[in-house]
C-alpha cells in the first residue's frame, strides 16, 4: 500500500467510527427490551410512543416518541454528561433496570449499583419469587366486571401460613371520589383516569376482594429465577413515581402487569398481541402459553365458604345459628356436641359475612362475635365443616374471550339471510360455563350484520353492553339480579324488520341453581327510538324472565321472554320469546341454534343457527 493509500485508508477509518458507533445505538434503540422498557408501541402520528404519560419518565425532551433519542439521553446521563458524580448516581437510581441492562449492551465502565434506598426497599421486600392473583369477577364494580390481577411477591422464608403478610403489586385507576358511578364507567372506557403501580401488604387485597367483594382468588406461582425477578423489580421501582392512563378495556390492570413481567427476560413479548382488549382472563392464558405459570391455589370466597358451610348444617340448625346472631341463646338439649360446635361456628362466620356485606354497626357486631367465638373455644372438637372444592377448570382455561360467528337464518318476511357476527368480549349466559361465573352474562360491542340472496345487506344489530346477573336467592343470601342493555337492533314491522334503538334494564330475583337449572324474574323499563318507533321516544314497562338449563359441560338450553308495555305509542305492547340450545363441541368452538318469535307492529317467527369460534 502506498503513502497515499494509507492516508485515505485512516481517513475513511476515523469518520467511519462515529458512523458506526450511530448505527449501533440506533439497532440498540429499537431493541425489543429497550422499547420494552420504556413501553413503547407503534403510533398513527410517529413511528413510536410511550404508554407512560409521565414526563419525568423521560431523560430526553422527545423521550416519550423518540427511543433513540432517550437512549442516547439515557447513556449520556450515566456517562455523567453535564452532571457531577452525585447527580450521575441520582440518575442511575432513578432507573436501575436500564442501567443494569445497557451495562451489558455499552462498552462503559460504569460499575455496580450503589442505591442505599433502593437496596432497603429491596430488604423490606425480601423478594424470591412471583406470583399472579386473579380475584375473578365482580359484576357489582363496572371496573372489575371481567375480573383482575395482581402481583404478589413472595418473600425467601414464605410458607403457605405466611402468603397473607407478603406484598403485593396493584396497577389500578385513580378516580376522581366525586364521580357517580356513569362518570366512572365513561371516564374508564376513555381513558381520562390515570393508572398508576402500588405495593401495599397482600393482606389487605385479599381482605378487600375475598372478604368485602366475595370474590373468589386463583393464585399462580410464576416460572421466574432469582435474576429475573430482580428485573421485574428493578423496572418496578422505575414505575413507582410514574402514571398511565387507565382504560378499562385494554390499557388496564391486566396489561400493564404483562408489560412489567415482560421485563423478566429478553426476548419475551407478552403484550403485542392485546391491541384492542386485554381482558383478565386472556392474559392469564398468555402467560401460560409461555410456560411461565404453575398449577394454581385457589383461595375461596367468604360467600363461597359461608354458603358451603350451610349446605351442611339442616333448615332447624341453620335456624338456631341465624337466632344466635341476633343475640339469641342456644337450646344447649337439642343437639349433639357436634352440631353446637357447627350451629356457634356458622354463626360466626355468617354474623362476620353480614358485618362486611352490609355494613353493620361494629359496637352492636363486635359483642356478638366475641360471645360465639368464647362459647365456641369451650368444645374441644375441630371443625366440622369440611372446605369448598377447588373447582376443575381455572379461569384460564374458558373459552376466548372475542367471538366470530357466521350464521343462516329464515323468517316468515324474508327469504335466507346470512350473516357474521363478532363480539369484543366477553361471555353470555349460553356459552360454556367453564372458567365464568355462572349465572353471569358480560356482552360487550356484540355486532352483527347479514345479506340475502339478493345481495340486500343490512345491520341486525349493534349491543354496546349486554350485561346480567343471576345470583340466586337460598337459605343465607337474599340476592337482586339485574341486567342492562344498550344498543340496536331489529323488530317485526308491517313488510319487513325496522330499526331499533333503545337502552333496558330490569331487576328482578333468580331461583335454582346456576350449575344446573336456573329461573329468573326481571321487572323492566326501557327507551326506544329508531324507525320501529317513526324516530319518536318511546317509553316501555313490563317484565323479563328465563329459564337455563345446564344441560352438561357442553350443552345448555334457554328459554327467555319478554313483554313490554308501550302506554304512549300507537304499539299497546310488544314482546319476543327465544329457545336456544348452544353445544360447545370444543373449547373455542360452539354451535347454536335459535327459535324467535317477536311482535311489534306485526308478528314474525324466524329460525336460525349459528357456528361460533372464540378467540
Amino acid at each position: 500500500m502506498n503513502k497515499k493509500s494509507k492516508i485515505l485508508f485512516c481517513i475513511l477509518a476515523f469518520f467511519s467510527i462515529p458512523l458506526l458507533a450511530d448505527s449501533s445505538l440506533a439497532k440498540l434503540s429499537q431493541d425489543s427490551y429497550w422499547l420494552q422498557l420504556g413501553h413503547y408501541r407503534t403510533a398513527v402520528t410517529s413511528d413510536w410512543k410511550s404508554e407512560v404519560d409521565e414526563s419525568s419518565f423521560f431523560i430526553a425532551t422527545q423521550g416519550k416518541t423518540n427511543p433513540k433519542a432517550e437512549l442516547l439521553a439515557t447513556i449520556d446521563a450515566f456517562n455523567g454528561k453535564n452532571l457531577n458524580s452525585e447527580e450521575t448516581n441520582v440518575m442511575i437510581c432513578r432507573f436501575p433496570a436500564r442501567f443494569n441492562w445497557l451495562k451489558t449492551k455499552v462498552d462503559n465502565d460504569w460499575g455496580e449499583l450503589d442505591c442505599p434506598e433502593l437496596q432497603r426497599w429491596k430488604t423490606v421486600i425480601d423478594p424470591a419469587g412471583i406470583t399472579l392473583v386473579f380475584p375473578t369477577a365482580f359484576m357489582n364494580n363496572p371496573s372489575s366486571i371481567f375480573g383482575h390481577t395482581l402481583l404478589r411477591i413472595d418473600a425467601k422464608d414464605q410458607t403457605r401460613n405466611k402468603e397473607l403478610v407478603a406484598f403485593a403489586v396493584n396497577f389500578a385507576a385513580d378516580p376522581d371520589l366525586h364521580d357517580n358511578a356513569a362518570t366512572y364507567a365513561y371516564k374508564g372506557l376513555v381513558g381520562s383516569y390515570p393508572g398508576r403501580f402500588s405495593l401495599m401488604p397482600y393482606y389487605r387485597k385479599v381482605r378487600e376482594y375475598n372478604d368485602l367483594e366475595s370474590r373468589d382468588i386463583w393464585e399462580y406461582k410464576l416460572n421466574l429465577t432469582p435474576i429475573e425477578v430482580e428485573r421485574v423489580l428493578l423496572h418496578l421501582w422505575e414505575l413507582q413515581s410514574t402514571h398511565f392512563d387507565y382504560y378499562f378495556i385494554d390499557e388496564n390492570c391486566s396489561y400493564q402487569l404483562l408489560s412489567l413481567l415482560q421485563l423478566a427476560r429478553e426476548n419475551i413479548d407478552l403484550t403485542s398481541s392485546f391491541t384492542m382488549q386485554a381482558i383478565p382472563s386472556d392474559t392469564v392464558a398468555v402467560l401460560r402459553d409461555n410456560q411461565l405459570l404453575q398449577e394454581p391455589n385457589y383461595r375461596p370466597a367468604f360467600g363461597t365458604k359461608l354458603f358451603h358451610y350451610s349446605q351442611q348444617l339442616s333448615d332447624t340448625e341453620l335456624k338456631a345459628a341465624r337466632s344466635l346472631m341476633e343475640g339469641g341463646e342456644l337450646d344447649e338439649s337439642a343437639y349433639t356436641i357436634q352440631q353446637k360446635a357447627a350451629i356457634l361456628e356458622m354463626a360466626y362466620e355468617w354474623l362476620n359475612f353480614e358485618f362486611y356485606d352490609l355494613g353493620l354497626d361494629r359496637d352492636i357486631v363486635a359483642p356478638r362475635t366475641n360471645r360465639l367465638l368464647m362459647a365456641r373455644s369451650k368444645i374441644k372438637l375441630p371443625s366440622p365443616f369440611t372446605q369448598p372444592l377447588k373447582p376443575s377448570i381455572s379461569p384460564e382455561q374458558g373459552h376466548g374471550s372475542s367471538r366470530f360467528g357466521v350464521s343462516i337464518a329464515d323468517t316468515d318476511s324474508d327469504q335466507a339471510r346470512y350473516s357474521i357476527s363478532y363480539r369484543l368480549a366477553y361471555h353470555d349466559l349460553l356459552d360454556q360455563s367453564a372458567g365464568f361465573i355462572p349465572g353471569a352474562q358480560i356482552s360487550f360491542f356484540d355486532i352483527e350484520a347479514s345479506i340475502n340472496n339478493a345481495n340486500n345487506s343490512r345491520l341486525e344489530k349493534l349491543y354496546f353492553i349486554d350485561a346480567m346477573a343471576l345470583p340466586v336467592d337460598n337459605r343465607i343470601f337474599d340476592s337482586w339480579s339485574w341486567n342492562i342493555r344498550m344498543g340496536f337492533d331489529r323488530q317485526a314491522d308491517k313488510k319487513t324488520q325496522s330499526g331499533h334503538w333503545f337502552t333496558q334494564g330490569g331487576y328482578g330475583k333468580s331461583i335454582g341453581d346456576p350449575n344446573q337449572l336456573q329461573a329468573y324474574l326481571l321487572g323492566s323499563f326501557e327507551l326506544n327510538g329508531g324507525d320501529i318507533t317513526d324516530n319518536d321516544l318511546k317509553a316501555g314497562v313490563g317484565s323479563e324472565l328465563g329459564a337455563i338449563w345446564q344441560v352438561n359441560t357442553s350443552n345448555k338450553a334457554a328459554l327467555m321472554a319478554n313483554i313490554m308495555y308501550l302506554p304512549d305509542s300507537d304499539v299497546d305492547y310488544h314482546y319476543q320469546v327465544d329457545l336456544d340450545w348452544n353445544w360447545a363441541f370444543e373449547r373455542n368452538w360452539a354451535l347454536r341454534s335459535k327459535l324467535r318469535h317477536q311482535k311489534w307492529r306485526a308478528q314474525e317467527s324466524m329460525v336460525k343457527l349459528t357456528l361460533y369460534h372464540y378467540f
